[in-house]
């Protein structure tokens, strides 16, 4: 086994868990689940069958990955964020044919007890911070705080907030790597590589 799986984690045949990852207490990983290298399960998450989880996430306690969400490389989920499927559940009515699918690309970052609405992208290196209700897309890089979740600022690839204006135009220097950022037409950019 390429990967380490604690005695109590239910695996179910024909998952998909690449090298490396490590799969803790208690977890279930549903046999149509696709995880990547490097990837950490940690205690109590359930992983369902249509999902897909790239190299190096970090899922922490208590989280379910549910049918129909991608999680691109890199992506961190805080303690006991929710993720949905079904915009508007009932108990007597079967809607499992009405999933929509979820998106967060790669190196987002979602808080402790954050919940991603179905239907939703999460753009690159966005910071979703804790307790946020995200309901719509995100732009790459934004920081989103509150319920519903709103934009209060930029963050870099490092994960710090970076001195730019909401709108309008506006450069930055992340203060660890060097990287430069540019915000123009309601879009962060990074310029170099750090």
């Amino acid at each position: 086994m390429a990967y380490y799986q604690h005695s109590s984690a239910i695996v179910d045949k024909g998952a998909q868990i690449g090298e490396g990852s490590r799969v803790w207490h208690f977890v279930h990983v549903c046999g149509g689940a696709r995880i990547g290298e490097g990837v950490s399960l940690g205690q109590n998450v359930f992983v369902g069958n249509k999902v897909v989880i790239c190299d190096r996430c970090k899922i922490q306690n208590n989280v379910s990955v549910y049918d129909d969400v991608t999680l691109e490389e890199g992506v961190f989920c805080g303690p006991s964020m929710v993720f949905t499927n079904v915009y508007n559940p009932r108990s007597l009515i079967e809607r499992k044919d009405e999933y929509r699918q979820t998106l967060v690309r790669k190196g987002a970052t979602l808080g402790a007890n954050c919940t991603i609405v179905c239907g939703t992208t999460i753009g690159e290196f966005a910071f979703v911070g804790a307790g946020a209700v995200v309901n719509k897309d995100v732009p790459a890089y934004a920081l989103m705080v509150g319920v519903p979740a709103r934009q209060i600022g930029w963050m870099s690839e490092f994960g710090e907030q970076l001195k730019l204006p909401l709108q309008g135009r506006g450069e930055a220097v992340c203060a660890h790597t060097q990287a430069r950022y540019v915000l123009a037409d309601g879009k962060v950019i990074k310029m170099n590589p750090a």
